[in-house]
């Protein structure tokens, strides 16, 4: 793992992550899924201090096109089977090393990055293999606050965390 004040670059995997994981299925067959504000908050902070965010997801979703549109995040990566490939074309995209990427996941699909990024993290209610290699396990589960304290660590740790607030809260006066 390294330094934390190295990271440049922040991705998040969406179902049980970002969202508590539940698929709730309409009549019609369309998808519901539930986004936790507080971690759209962070989010929000983290690309006005200039981290490049995004999503990296196994399912393709307009609800999470909506979602990642809403936070103006840099990437958003759906329908990924090897999402180590995926993020790496990020990489090379923003001329950024893996040491500078934290990187969100909960489930089996999300380890290979785990082993590469600069610094993992998971929440509380990941599957026990992620829980096991993560550098970083939140308090909290998905989609109820887990990518807020993964974001405010980092960016704490990078002394950028007041920074954002404080221009956060000017633009409402």
């Amino acid at each position: 793992m390294s330094d934390v004040k190295n990271i440049k670059l922040l991705a998040f995997d969406v179902d049980g992550t970002l969202t508590p994981g539940d698929l709730i299925f309409g009549k019609e067959g369309e998808v519901y899924k539930s986004f936790c504000v507080k971690d759209g908050m962070a989010m929000g902070l983290a690309h006005y201090a200039g981290f490049i965010t995004g999503f990296i997801t196994g399912r393709s979703s307009d609800i999470v096109k909506k979602r990642g549109e809403e936070l103006h995040i840099d990437f958003l990566l759906m329908g990924i089977e090897n999402k180590e490939k995926a993020l790496e074309n990020i990489l090379k995209k923003y001329r950024i090393s893996w040491e500078e990427v934290a990187y969100m996941g909960d489930d089996l699909n999300d380890l290979p990055l785990f082993s590469k990024v600069g610094l993992s993290g998971c929440p509380a209610d990941s599957c026990k293999e992620i829980i096991m290699t993560a550098g970083f396990v939140s308090q909290y589960n998905g989609g109820k606050g887990a990518a807020r304290e993964f974001i405010e660590k980092i960016m704490k740790a990078q002394n950028r965390w007041n920074q954002a607030v404080e221009h956060f809260i000017s633009l409402r006066k």
